[in-house]
């Protein structure tokens, strides 16, 4: 076939920013962009305005919107939006939690289906991996693609990922719930993995940090199982702070003294202070307790003669 260029006509320019382009064509959702597009040539709009020039339901409307915001390419302002209520929360102890998923009705998932061959081998290999999903578990991961605008590829990496884990947490065979999947993807989609290569790059470090999870958990003396979700998050902070196991150790000794038992809570507590005095290794954490050296005047015997 032969090779033609396409050009955009001059009658009604548009200008985009590279970077806003550069974030759309990484989404890989047309949606998303098309209401970029939508808003651009208006320069502003109320959504009631852009659903009717567009023909969208609520559904695909709020999907493409939280998309751009969540790409940071929209705010309310420009489009007079009120902001979403399923936006992401955070629990009083800073665990980050999913909001509830976009209302999707059966049509709009089978209107996807026929219209996006990406979301449909997405859902293939979905349910290659989980089994068969249920009509709501169905609607979730079309939102995490829909509405959340996490690409094919990524989506799958997220899948697997969360399979991987949950694998090692509790055995092959355990499985992860969509619900689990979909707390995972609004994670990613906060740190902005909206590409393979980034999502590949958060993979690595991730990897990383859980290859230290054992040498800390040893010295905490679990050896017969891997952490747990809530142990985790602890394991990765610290491995994030940078210290080794042999200052875990130290933590784990104070707090079993202080407490009479090992209090994650407590022990992090601990952890968190010597990091903010950037005290990381045995021995800068053994220098804090050294009794400093008292100034002692040698000549003072000689007062008494004065």
């Amino acid at each position: 076939m032969s090779e033609y260029t396409l050009h955009l006509k001059r009658e009604e320019p548009v200008t985009l920013g590279a970077g806003a382009v550069r974030r759309l064509i990484e989404s890989r959702n047309g949606d998303a962009a098309l209401l970029y597009l939508c808003i651009a040539r208006r320069g502003a709009a109320e959504p009631g305005k852009l659903r009717e020039e567009l023909q969208w339901s609520e559904a695909e409307f709020a999907a493409a919107e939280r998309a751009l915001r969540t790409m940071g390419l929209v705010g309310a302002g420009e489009t007079a939006a009120p902001q979403s209520p399923r936006s992401a929360e955070k629990d009083p102890r800073g665990a980050e939690k999913a909001p509830e998923t976009v209302d999707y009705s059966r049509e709009d998932v089978m209107r996807k289906l026929e219209s996006d061959a990406s979301f449909a081998a997405v859902l293939r290999e979905v349910e290659r991996k989980l089994g068969r999903l249920s009509d709501p578990s169905v609607r979730k991961l079309l939102g995490l693609y829909d509405y959340l605008g996490l690409p094919a590829d990524v989506l799958l990496l997220l899948v697997n990922y969360c399979v991987e884990r949950r694998a090692e947490q509790f055995g092959e065979g355990r499985l992860p719930t969509m619900r689990e999947i979909e707390k995972e993807g609004y994670r990613w989609a906060r740190l902005e993995l909206f590409s393979s290569a980034a999502a590949d790059a958060y993979l690595q470090a991730q990897r990383r940090k859980q290859d230290s999870y054992p040498a800390y958990l040893s010295v905490l003396g679990i050896r017969d199982r891997a952490a747990v979700p809530s142990e985790e998050k602890y394991l990765g902070a610290w491995a994030e702070m940078g210290f080794p196991p042999e200052t875990v150790a130290i933590a784990y000794d104070k707090t079993v003294l202080k407490c009479g038992e090992f209090k994650w809570a407590y022990c992090n507590g601990i952890l968190k202070r010597w990091h903010e005095k950037g005290l990381h290794t045995p021995d800068e954490v053994s220098s804090e307790n050294k009794p400093r050296a008292k100034n002692i005047d040698r000549d003072a015997w000689m007062n008494d003669y004065d």
